[in-house]
């Protein structure tokens, strides 16, 4: 007499079982992740350039409204709604339909939103057809394109350690061109 039952079928009649998949691997997330997400563009604006490989961007998606501060040395890219102070050393840009509230200090500034406040110091400030500012710019360049629009100062071609104003522009409620 035996002291074990045989539970399961005779080794002849068994059926291979398919092999387990083996679980997908696990990326593990911290604050440095890379978060780069594919973004498509909406008719009608222009691809921002590609950021530098070595910084990373962060995106505050469409359907979202923050308040608060950025500060950092990444890339911005706002496609929703921000109210407080940006202050990055890379490029801050504004999507089309999206809308920031505050100060701004960046390497680069692309608007094809809406920004209410002042750019303090920004190397370069691209205003796109369907850009709005409300503020005072104090840039080494300016691009403004046809049909946007902006009402404040804008001081650019300065140099900061000389203190002295190459240019200075005034715009009024009126569409720059």
């Amino acid at each position: 007499m035996s002291i074990w039952k045989d539970q399961g079928p005779a080794k002849k009649d068994a059926v291979p079982l398919p092999p387990e998949p083996s679980p997908a691997p696990v990326r593990e997330v911290t604050a440095a992740a890379d978060f780069s997400p594919t973004v498509s563009n909406p008719p009608g604006m222009r691809a921002a350039p590609a950021p530098e490989r070595d910084a990373k961007e962060s995106l505050i998606a469409a359907d979202l409204t923050i308040e608060g501060k950025i500060e950092g040395a990444g890339h911005i890219r706002i496609a929703g709604k921000f109210k407080g102070d940006v202050n990055v050393q890379g490029d801050l840009t504004i999507e089309s339909g999206a809308k920031l509230n505050g100060g701004v200090r960046a390497k680069k500034v692309i608007i094809a939103g809406e920004l209410e406040g002042n750019i303090e110091s920004a190397s370069r400030v691209e205003l796109l057809a369907s850009g709005v500012l409300i503020g005072d710019v104090k840039a080494g360049s300016l691009t403004v394109a046809a049909g946007s629009r902006m009402r404040g100062q804008a001081d650019f071609g300065w140099e900061e350690d000389k203190g002295t104003s190459r240019s200075t522009a005034k715009a009024s409620g009126a569409d720059a061109a």
